[in-house]
């Protein structure tokens, strides 16, 4: 690789979102070690569980992202721009939805935002849809 070729977007977004979720993962064990109320208390336990799905979806998919990546220049057959721009998507929409149905919890209600999670899915049920088909 020459050293102005720019690595795979995928690539990329998913080695920011490894990044980017460990540094949550470990704000969360930071708030659950000083035994932070506004995370730990029983009213806040929708809170604690959005903010857990965010961090596990985003590190999940940025390594499914640098696996598309890696996968793709490997096997060029399984190139396709949208199902790559798909998985970017859902890398983004998934967390999102839930770290912000977090932040706007009310009892055990998480608000709107949570619907970003869903496009999320979708998006990434839309991506390896068109990956699986492409391999067969």
């Amino acid at each position: 690789m020459s050293p102005t070729e720019r690595l795979p977007s995928n690539l990329r977004g998913g080695l920011w979102a490894l990044c980017v979720f460990t540094a949550l993962g470990l704000t969360l064990e930071a708030l659950h070690g000083f035994k932070v109320g506004f995370y730990l208390d029983v009213e806040n336990e929708t809170r604690r569980l959005l903010w857990r799905l965010a961090h596990a979806h985003g590190a999940l998919l940025g390594l499914m992202n640098v696996a598309y990546a890696l996968l793709a220049r490997t096997f060029p057959t399984l190139t396709d721009d949208i199902a790559g721009r798909a998985l970017l998507s859902a890398l983004v929409l998934m967390p999102s939805g839930f770290l912000l149905g977090g932040v706007f919890a009310r009892g055990g209600d998480p608000g709107l935002a949570v619907a970003l999670a869903a496009a999320g899915g979708v998006a990434l049920f839309f991506a390896l849809l068109r990956l699986a088909l492409k391999a067969r």
